[in-house]
């Protein structure tokens, strides 16, 4: 396995330098754009030291491997900051908010989960290692910098990891249309672990079999079902609304 990998887009390696320039190897960047955007990343660039490398549009192509390159991408470190959910709980003063995803394959949901974990103030997202996308180039640019904000914790077995969270007074929520109960009726002012699964085949049965409890999202609608991450927004901002109301 290549001890490097390319990240791509001006929110991603933004986030990077800003979060861990020691991490960043060297910075591409497309030799014709000399626009505000690019002049920023380069100075930020040149605080942190790191190489820059101004390339065609083709080279840039091929490094990311995606066109939506916007000009820019860098070599990054492939060995990420190895963080425990033990190592998050011991930090926070407040009761634990966390994302689950139960095997999320699609790139673009998982940074896009990412992304809402970081705006609703969530300490960390968690998902197995294996039948899981993984953090990827796609996902970290789509997370807009989320990817090096907000803890990404992966674990070998996951029905085992909700039990060791309910072993330390997390109440554990899985999302499901077929729950009895909406998510706005559960009180969710104590230390929460909400629990999403895959797109279309939803939470596994072990895993749903886990979770102290099942809520569904009430939808007034047409449509039978939500993208994973706009559900993970709906319950993460009402625990944290719920949370905001008490102390009125």
């Amino acid at each position: 396995m290549s001890d490097t990998r390319i990240i791509h887009g001006f929110h991603a390696v933004i986030a990077k330098l800003r979060h861990d320039p020691e991490g960043v190897e060297e910075l591409y960047v497309d030799a014709t754009r000399q626009d505000a955007r690019m002049r920023d990343l380069l100075r930020q660039a040149g605080v942190h030291g790191v190489r820059v490398l101004p390339v065609d549009g083709k080279r840039l192509d091929g490094l990311a491997a995606n066109p939506r390159h916007q000009g820019v991408a860098a070599k990054v470190s492939a060995r990420q900051k190895y963080v425990s959910i033990d190592d998050v709980l011991d930090t926070i003063s407040e009761p634990a908010l966390l994302l689950v995803l139960d095997g999320i394959q699609d790139p673009h949901n998982l940074g896009a989960c990412l992304r809402v974990a970081d705006a609703v103030g969530a300490h960390a997202v968690i998902a197995p290692k294996d039948k899981a996308v993984g953090l990827n180039a796609t996902a970290i640019k789509v997370a807009s910098g989320a990817a090096d904000t907000v803890p990404y914790i992966t674990v070998t077995n996951l029905s085992r990891s909700l039990r060791d969270l309910q072993e330390r007074d997390i109440w554990t929520i899985g999302a499901d249309g077929e729950a009895d109960k909406s998510i706005y009726e559960i009180d969710q002012r104590c230390a929460v672990a909400w629990v999403l699964g895959a797109e279309g085949s939803g939470l596994r049965r072990l895993t749903r079999e886990t979770c102290d409890q099942i809520a569904s999202i009430p939808m007034q609608g047409s449509v039978e079902s939500l993208n994973v991450s706009v559900a993970s927004g709906i319950c993460l901002f009402e625990a944290r609304r719920q949370r905001l109301m008490a102390k009125v």
